[in-house]
């Protein structure tokens, strides 16, 4: 056997004795270091007095109930975090603010049991083969340190975590990985399906979607990515292990894996909730479901379900209101950008098309301009596949193949509903186009999205659909090319210079560079050391000139199309690109991750 390694924790200096922490003691402390002032001090020793008997209480958290006043920082005041990294420092441990998604939750709560991390304060956050990194809000009680370190065979090193989140997340995870086993045991170890039982999946009993352990899991999770500020939620099936991944900023994390019969009861129980056919697993299915986050407001989850391998996969897109529906001025235009906008959008009829990838941002600028438009002496209406969120300002309809309503046939429909504006959730054959065109002629404002590459070529798709190009050229009134690129993190970017090749490598040939204060990613606690925190569009604007309309043909040449478009004051998304970097905002390779490719 191994010889246990050494521990590695400081013997707490100054003041502070060994133990568990005590409220006195640490308002001497912090007076001692010039934390906070003497008047504070006596403040927090008086308030102090009313605390007798609150031990289940983390000191710090009662001390930060007291918003004392910082004397390093005028006019601040202590909150729990700052107190926390004080503490860190002052026993001689790091401060880590705790990440949820990058933990092994089953491999953690497997190390200790529920009451003995509760009991000490501590929480396993890595594991591996030569050391063990435990989280702690009581660095000086370490009394349970011998015991672990001959348990484990591994070295021991602290770092000092906040309490509430120590508190918050032990609770969770080891309530989390007690109801998977509880779901494990009562679904008696079932098989994970296989690609050959697939066709035999609608014949099989139902699983208990509305087991006490399964309800717990999937309030859990939805809870977790509303927190994680995750757009994406993704219940993946393998063999062994089925694994759950959140896209956050565009980026998918694995934040979470669980048994087979597990995953399998947890789909079952988000297909509940979102109406679809629980029997039914052999073909793909579309749901949603309309919740509350945690900080009260409406959210609301599009579901889509798809046979896999191993089991039906979903994916779970979040619609926050807040996200969906935002200003004009904070998606990313500029000035001239949002002015001209506006102005295409505000105009009596023709068609304005909205192209660029999935992901890119297109529902988002599409209902926060609708929201903008749908004013109470304005009708606004919508058909879409599906209703991505259902807004009160307008008229919804959600395309239904089965009973043929499709994009043509709800435009036909909504041009008999004394429309002024119509959405069309997306142009993919000849007959919506021809819709889009006649509702435009009709006197009918027209917005849609295309998948296109840039804004010049979508007048080359809409030639390939079939559109005559006189339709073309007398209805399209402008197209808005976006993509969606991760933002620097405020909090810890730092100024940097970019060689003559980067900036090549985003701009056109010939472009200027453009002037500003590029920035690097650096990585801190507020954007999980990614570096980056948010995203924001880049947007390539062509409202359709009279000499962009003469050139429509149907044998133009694209090229030179998008070189009048670019004379005529076109910024391409390489341009926005280049000046998102030049404002510090973003980086290079962020923006080459996200720009279609040179011709």
């Amino acid at each position: 056997m191994n010889e246990a390694r050494p521990v590695r924790a400081a013997v707490a200096p100054g003041t502070l004795p060994p133990g568990r922490l005590a409220v006195a003691p640490l308002i001497d402390a912090l007076a001692a270091d010039g934390v906070i002032g003497a008047e504070e001090a006596a403040r927090a020793r008086a308030g102090s007095r009313h605390l007798r008997g609150v031990d289940a209480v983390h000191p710090l958290v009662l001390l930060a109930n007291l918003k004392l006043a910082s004397a390093r920082t005028p006019g601040a005041e202590l909150g729990l975090e700052a107190l926390t990294e004080w503490l860190a420092a002052r026993t001689g441990h790091r401060y880590r603010r705790i990440d949820p998604t990058r933990l092994d939750v089953a491999g953690i709560t497997d190390l200790v049991s529920h009451a003995y991390a509760r009991r000490h304060r501590i929480l396993p956050l890595e594991v591996g083969p030569e050391r063990a990194l435990i989280a702690t809000s009581e660095p000086l009680a370490l009394d349970w340190l011998p015991d672990l370190q001959r348990l484990l065979r591994r070295e021991i090193v602290l770092e000092v975590a906040s309490p509430l989140d120590l508190n918050r997340y032990t609770m969770e995870f080891f309530g989390v990985t007690r109801s998977i086993r509880g779901a494990k045991d009562q679904r008696g170890g079932t098989d994970a399906p296989t690609f050959e039982q697939l066709v035999e999946l609608g014949k099989s009993g139902d699983v208990n979607a509305d087991d006490h352990h399964i309800v717990h899991i999937v309030d859990w999770l939805l809870q977790y990515a509303y927190e994680q500020r995750a757009s994406d939620i993704h219940l993946e099936p393998r063999r062994d292990l089925g694994r759950v991944r959140f896209r956050i900023d565009g980026v998918l994390h694995k934040v979470f894996e669980m048994p087979p019969p597990v995953m399998a009861a947890v789909l079952s129980r988000i297909k509940v909730l979102g109406r679809m056919d629980l029997a039914e697993r052999r073909r793909p299915q579309d749901g949603r479901i309309k919740t509350r986050s945690p900080g009260g407001r409406e959210v609301e989850m599009r579901l889509s379900t798809m046979p896999t391998a191993f089991g039906e996969k979903c994916v779970m897109r979040i619609f926050d209101p807040d996200t969906a529906f935002k200003p004009i001025a904070q998606l990313g235009f500029d000035a001239g950008e949002a002015r001209t906008w506006n102005e295409l959008v505000q105009r009596p009829h023709g068609i304005v098309l909205v192209t660029g990838p999935t992901g890119s941002g297109k529902t988002t600028t599409l209902y926060s301009t609708l929201k903008t438009l749908a004013t109470p002496d304005v009708n606004v209406c919508t058909v879409e596949d599906p209703i991505e969120m259902v807004a009160p300002e307008l008229n919804q309809t959600q395309v239904h193949a089965a009973i043929d309503l499709g994009f043509a046939q709800g435009v036909r429909t909504l041009l008999r509903q004394d429309p002024d504006i119509i959405m069309i959730g997306e142009i993919r054959d000849l007959d919506t186009a021809q819709m889009a065109v006649q509702a435009s002629l009709t006197g009918h404002l027209v917005l849609s999205t295309l998948h296109t590459n840039d804004a010049p070529s979508a007048v080359t798709r809409l030639l390939d659909l079939g559109l005559p190009h006189y339709l073309i050229a007398s209805t399209l009134n402008g197209v808005l090319a976006q993509r969606l690129v991760r933002t620097l993190c405020p909090h810890c970017k730092r100024p940097a210079e970019l060689s003559e090749d980067a900036w090549r490598a985003v701009l056109d040939p010939g472009e200027p560079v453009p002037r500003g204060r590029p920035c690097a990613p650096v990585g801190c606690l507020e954007c999980r050391n990614t570096g980056y925190l948010g995203r924001v569009g880049l947007y390539e604007l062509m409202p359709v000139t009279p000499r962009l309309r003469a050139m429509i043909r149907p044998d133009m040449e694209l090229a030179a199309f998008a070189r009048a478009a670019v004379a005529g004051g076109l910024r391409t998304l390489r341009r926005a690109g280049a000046e998102k970097v030049a404002q510090g905002l973003t980086t290079v390779e962020e923006v080459l991750t996200v720009l279609p490719p040179r011709e």
